[in-house]
């Protein structure tokens, strides 16, 4: 099954089009037809092995499609191919990664945790002289307000709740400025307060940033779900609302029902 765009052409961030890709002879990624929208919050559910790591994988450049394409959309209405490019060349486009594990500067101040995320020159001889800017702590206490940690500027990040760093890794991402983010299952070991409030965290960033969120637990992705994706065995079966896809005999098959017996 094929899955067209929903947007004109100018609303694009990210086309993903007839994507394959095969490991040893095991095919991850088979037909993928992928569109997100600009400002979009979209989320993407399947069974183990559906392909959702090589999916994020492909977008960022870890790894490259035997075959397709996937299409870049700049906000300055030129195209670029991301199959031809490095990864940090695609980080520096504007799309930005989040992994499962919190990965922050443990022995650093969480305020400096975001000072040493901004999105400035990082030659050797800049980061001696950088001094932080009125516009830089401008920003950069928006977005502490943003996740939540204002009163937690001198906390070492290593003293943080496993909730706490992956705020703070969130924030370290927005000091980049990316204009797409991909997050991979940030409910992940959390509390159902730390759960709730990152589902809070993430709507509130919709509209500002194209954002992929990858999450298992139902429950969370019912409290962010907009448009929800369903892969399976490397493929889009099914796409809609939360609740269309819930209740969508394919999908309780491969995977709602497989779940509820692990």
């Amino acid at each position: 099954m094929s899955h067209k765009p929903l947007y004109k052409d100018t609303d694009l961030v990210l086309s993903i089009e007839s994507v394959m890709k095969s490991f040893d002879g095991f095919r991850a990624i088979n037909d993928l037809n992928f569109y997100l929208g600009e400002g979009e919050l979209r989320t993407i559910i399947g069974p183990n092995g559906a392909g959702k790591s090589t999916f994020m994988d492909l977008i960022t450049g870890r790894t490259r499609p035997d075959e397709g394409s996937l299409i870049y959309h700049q906000d300055d209405g030129h195209d670029m191919d991301l199959t031809k490019l490095r990864e940090y060349e695609i980080n520096r486009l504007g799309i930005s990664r989040k992994f499962q594990a919190p990965s922050v500067y443990q022995q650093h101040t969480v305020y400096d945790n975001i000072v040493l995320s901004l999105n400035k020159d990082r030659s050797v001889l800049k980061s001696l002289f950088y001094r932080v800017s009125a516009d830089d702590r401008e920003f950069i206490d928006e977005i502490l307000g943003t996740i939540r940690l204002k009163g937690m500027i001198n906390n070492l990040a290593g003293s943080l709740s496993h909730g706490q760093k992956q705020w703070l890794e969130i924030g370290m991402l927005l000091a980049q400025q990316p204009r797409i983010l991909l997050v991979d299952e940030p409910a992940a070991g959390m509390s159902d307060e730390e759960t709730e409030r990152t589902g809070e965290l993430l709507l509130s960033l919709e509209g500002k940033h194209s954002i992929i969120v990858v999450e298992h637990d139902m429950e969370f992705i019912r409290q962010i779900a907009r448009k929800v994706t369903v892969l399976h065995q490397g493929h889009v079966i099914k796409e809609g609302k939360f609740l269309e896809v819930a209740n969508d005999p394919t999908v309780k098959e491969v995977y709602l029902g497989r779940q509820k017996h692990e």
